[in-house]
């Protein structure tokens, strides 16, 4: 199905280049085009992580706001990959030379999602949790339970919250 969403999209068979807008820590816009990027998922905007100290913290905030600060004044090439459900294009991205999966999977900002990503990110997320960068540094829910939990109605502080 996905492939047939993908041809649906105008334009979306060559790269798309040009200045992003991040939508959050996993989803950019260039050109009007949305793109989530490919094989990984970063927390949603609103979700809560706890980090070392136990204190809670906007980690998908923070995913977003580093994409963003990151991104600021570059252009980056998205090459689509697939499309989704949702009609987003899911296309690795990369600003300059740095691929942006790997940038937020290797500072602890979003997990490598291994069933799209077949394992691309897997030495980084590992290095990433040895060295305690980010999700890693304390605790958080996956970024899929914390979607299921909100639309089963629960709230921002029930789905952030792993009961630990």
């Amino acid at each position: 199905m996905a492939l047939p969403l993908l041809a649906a999209v105008p334009g979306t068979a060559a790269d798309l280049i040009g200045r992003a807008s991040i939508v959050d820590g996993d989803t950019l816009d260039i050109h009007g085009a949305r793109i989530r990027l490919w094989g990984v998922d970063a927390p949603e905007s609103a979700q809560l992580c706890r980090g070392g100290n136990r204190k809670p913290y906007r980690c998908g905030a923070l995913a977003a706001n580093t994409l963003d600060a990151f991104t600021r004044g570059k252009l980056v090439r998205c090459t689509p990959v697939d499309g989704d459900r949702y009609g987003r294009i899911v296309a690795r991205c990369a600003a300059g030379r740095t691929d942006l999966g790997q940038f937020l999977v290797s500072r602890g900002l979003a997990i490598e999602e291994p069933q799209y990503s077949h394992g691309a990110y897997a030495s980084d997320q590992r290095a990433a949790r040895i060295a305690g960068r980010g999700l890693w540094s304390g605790r958080f829910v996956e970024p899929p339970l914390y979607r299921s939990c909100m639309h089963a109605g629960g709230t921002i502080l029930t789905c952030s919250d792993d009961g630990r």
